[in-house]
Order: structure tokens, then sequence, then C-alpha cells
């Protein structure tokens, strides 16, 4: 089975030790600090057998064995970062069925944080954003059952299920007197990544709410779509949507940005070895024909929204109108572990845009901030607070900058970077920032 790379908010240990035992006949070939780092690592295994072993035995239960050496994964990768975990068969089948565009469930997407689910973002149209629930909502129980001391995965299992089975979420949410009950009926996640609609007569909306396996078709058809009903040469230019998109695979994002770009690179990784560097760059062919061109980002835009945006924005493809981006600038590689194992999600490298820009823990700036007009009854729950404010997150190579504001109106007359953008196009309002300057410097 192939490796895949992501982006996403999506035995072994014996086998960790076997990799290492394969190596020792060669330790005499080692540094003497190599050697003591060897005899350290070997002892550090050797503890775990000893607890793993006194577990066993006296437990006050019987303990289920292949629990035991889950969950010891599970603490390992944890420690390193919020995005490393490790997959078990049935999670792994669900995240190749999800990243495949359809899946069941609820249909949002969460992160762990302090021991709790958080919500990154509901998904457009499914029961979930149906029932009202909101980024940054924290879920506490899943019926009844306290969310803390699960993992992410067990958590996300327990809200997957049946078609038409029913489930209460329990959810803090900022601002809110009291917990907040939500009974929420499962149903099949179809995930139309890419909609569209022509603005009048003259302008290509598109809105682009995850990176799966459909997305750059989608985008394409919705091109199409608009050249069609508006007349490509009357279309003044496209506004993308990308606010409140969590992210999803690499390769996706790299060929929506470079449906819009002619040449250039589009994105580099860079993992620990210098020799891991890979640099993807655009093929020839602008799709749109370089008509003007604006992407929305805000708080809850991360990851493969923040490649697409921060390439665009580097070549001075496109202007971008918002707020600061989530942060999130790390490469996820999804590594299979033989058959019935599950896979392992592990950060493998950081990505940088094609300036060198890397956006971990910091997010895109926008190179026109719009703060949109909050309800008071939605206030001080409409900020996300980014990768920085991540337990263990991976540090910056500058400055830390996290919370901006996720909040989009639900009723696009109330949507004042929406109207900026529109504005900007059809040439009723100016901005020095539009059309982009090849000759200003990018915003930090």
């Amino acid at each position: 089975m192939m490796r895949k790379t992501y982006l996403v908010f999506l035995g072994a240990v014996a086998g960790a030790a076997a990799a290492l035992l394969v190596t020792q006949p060669h330790a005499m070939l080692l540094g003497s600090a190599a050697r003591a780092a060897a005899s350290d690592t070997y002892q550090q295994l050797n503890l775990f057998g000893d607890v793993f072993e006194r577990v066993r035995a006296d437990y006050v239960e019987k303990p289920d064995d292949k629990k035991l050496v889950e969950s010891a994964i599970n603490g390992m990768l944890s420690g390193l970062d919020p995005h490393s975990s490790y997959m078990d068969p049935k999670s792994f089948r669900d995240m190749q069925v999800q990243t495949r565009g359809e899946f069941g469930g609820l249909g949002i997407e969460v992160t762990m944080e302090d021991g709790l689910v958080k919500v990154v973002a509901p998904i457009d149209d499914t029961p979930a954003a149906k029932a009202g629930v909101m980024a940054n909502d924290i879920i506490t129980k899943l019926d009844d059952e306290a969310v803390q001391g699960l993992t992410l995965n067990q958590a996300v299992d327990k809200m997957r299920g049946p078609v038409n089975s029913k489930i209460k979420l329990t959810i803090v949410r900022k601002g809110a007197d009291k917990p907040i009950e939500l009974t929420i009926v499962r149903d099949i996640i179809r995930v139309k990544s890419v909609r569209s609609h022509a603005e009048g007569d003259d302008v290509g909306y598109i809105r682009i709410t995850q990176f799966n396996e459909q997305t750059t078709d989608g985008l394409k058809q919705a091109i199409n779509d608009l050249n069609s009903q508006l007349g490509a040469d009357k279309i003044k230019g496209y506004i993308v949507d990308l606010r409140n998109n969590p992210g999803g695979l690499l390769d996706q994002a790299i060929s929506v940005a470079d449906t819009f770009l002619d040449k250039g690179e589009i994105v580099s990784t860079r993992g620990r070895n210098p020799e891991e560097t890979q640099r993807f760059n655009a093929r020839p062919g602008d799709m749109t024909h370089s008509k003007p061109l604006i992407v929305l980002i805000n708080g809850g835009s991360a990851s493969a929204s923040e490649i697409v945006a921060g390439a665009l924005q580097d070549h001075k493809r496109a202007t971008l109108i918002g707020t600061r981006s989530f942060g999130k600038g790390s490469v996820q590689t999804i590594i299979p572990l033989g058959a019935g194992n599950g896979a392992l999600r592990l950060t493998t490298a950081r990505y940088y845009t094609p300036s060198g820009r890397s956006i971990q823990a910091q997010g895109i700036k926008p190179d026109i901030e719009v703060l949109q007009d909050v309800p008071a009854s939605l206030k001080g729950d409409t900020d996300s607070e980014g990768e920085a404010s991540l337990r263990g997150h991976l540090a910056a190579t500058g400055a830390e900058k996290s919370g901006s504001q996720s909040y989009v109106p639900p009723d696009e007359k109330d949507d004042k970077a929406l109207h900026m953008a529109l504005d900007l196009l059809r040439g009723t309002a100016s901005n020095a920032a539009f059309p982009p300057n090849p000759k200003a410097p990018v915003p930090n």
C-alpha cells in the first residue's frame, strides 16, 4: 500500500525494538556518544517491557494486551506534536474513505485540546452544521460519556455510526452560561468540496471546503460552469473562498494552486535531512487566463488552504482578504503498518511558501484585513486560537502569532470580506493591494 501525504487536522513497539536489534551488531562502528545513546535507548525499551509485564501480571483486572500496546503507541505519538497519531485498522479505513470524499458520521473537523475534542469547523450542509455545531466548540461528552481520557481517534470513532442513528453531544461554548446539548442524527457525509455560483453577471464565486481526492476536478468543473454561465469574456474576476477550510491532501493543494498559475514553485517540504527536501512547481496553463483573483481566508483556514493562499500571494497572482490564517505549517505522512495493523500518521516535514516562508504557528497575513461584524450573542466565540495555541506544537521559526477571527456571516449581505472583494473586482472600490503589486513585500 502506498504512503500518502496529508496536511490535516487527520506489534508496532515490538517492531521498533526489532529494528534497533538489527542494528546492534554494528554498534562497534559507532562513536562513543552514539553507543551511549543506543545503550540508553535499549534501557528505555527494557523499562517499557518491565512495565508492560507488571501491568499484565498485577493489574486489578486482566488487561487487553492489544489495547495496552495501542495505548503505549498513542502516548508516544501524542507526545511529539498535536498532529501525529496512530490509527487502528478501522480508523485507517475510515480515513481513506473520508479523503475519497464520502464517509458516515456527523460532518465535523475536530482536533484534540487539553484532552477534549475541539471543533475546527463543521462541514457545510452536514448534520453537525445543521444542528448548530460551531468552530471552537469543545465537546466534553458523547452520549453522556466523558471524552476526557479518549484519544482523538477513539472520540471520532464514537461519533461515527449507522445512518439514521442518534448521538447526543455535550458542548461547552465560550460565552454560553451552561453546557449545550445537541442530539444529531448520523448520515452519510458526501462531501462536495467545491461549490460555485455567479455573483451578479460578472464575477465567479468558488468555495472550497476541504481538499479531498475530488477537489481539483471540482474546481475545474466550477470554472467551466461559470465560464459557460457568464461568458468567459464577461467575467471580471474570480473569488476563491478558503475560509474555515481545515485542509486535506497535499497533492490537491498543489494542483489547486497550479490551476491559477503558469509557472513557478508552489510549495517546498523540508524534513529532518536536507536531502529530503522536495519542491513542487506549477505547470504551464492558468485555467482562468490571468483574470483577477481574490482569495478569502480567516482563522479557520488551515494547512492545505494555507499552501494555496501562500503560493498565490507570493506569486502576486491573488490578493488575500480576511484575517490571519490558522498557522499549520507541517506535513503528515500516512505510513501503513501492514495488514491488520493500521497506520502511522507522522509529522515528517515542514512546508514553505515559494518565497521561503514557514507559516508554522504564525499563519498567513492577508493583504487586506477585514473584520466581520459579530452578533452580540456570539461575541467572544468567533476567534480561532490557531496552531500556536495547541499544546506540543512545532515551534515557529520566528515570533509566534495566534488568534484570528473565524466568523463567516451566514447571510451574504452581511459578509464584509465578500463585499470588499466584489467592489474591488468591479472597480467600485480601490486598494493599494489590488491588483497585487509585483514589487510589494509579502505581509507578515
